[in-house]
């Protein structure tokens, strides 16, 4: 069943330069219904409401500052595409990094330990000349017992 048909929105005219400011707002916003894209890059209907409303609040006057704040307070942190560093957020900046650390000392053990198991092997016992001897003897099927 489809939904009801939307209805075109008026939106203001911006000038070149609001015009401008806003692409570059849209790259700096996320869709919310997308995987990792941004509101420029969306084709979802919802990141074109979101769209929308930055076109509204350029038009209005308002900075790129009062607009993310006013997208924050609707739709929370997750709507800017680079969320600030907080309490809530520490793992998605420090995550990565955490991980190359742990991946990195996991490497680092196992070269140390492979290099002390390499200094710590016995050394191979030296045969005598009988031995090898005895060896071809056996080999040639000259069994001397």
């Amino acid at each position: 069943m489809a939904g009801p048909a939307r209805v075109p929105v008026e939106l203001p005219e911006l000038s070149p330069s609001e015009r401008e400011r806003m692409r570059r707002l849209e790259e700096e916003l996320r869709c919310l219904v997308c995987q990792n894209q941004t509101l420029a890059d969306s084709d979802a209907e919802l990141a074109g409401d979101l769209r929308n409303i930055v076109h509204r609040l350029v038009a209005e006057g308002r900075d790129n500052d009062a607009i993310k704040t006013y997208l924050v307070e609707r739709y929370g942190d997750f709507v800017l595409y680079e969320p600030p560093v907080q309490r809530n957020t520490w793992m998605l900046w420090g995550g990565p990094f955490a991980m190359l650390a742990l991946g990195a000392g996991v490497w680092a053990t196992i070269q140390r330990r492979q290099r002390l198991a390499g200094s710590r092997s016995e050394p191979r016992p030296q045969t005598d000349d009988a031995v090898h001897q005895r060896a071809r003897d056996l080999l040639e099927g000259r069994d001397q017992s």
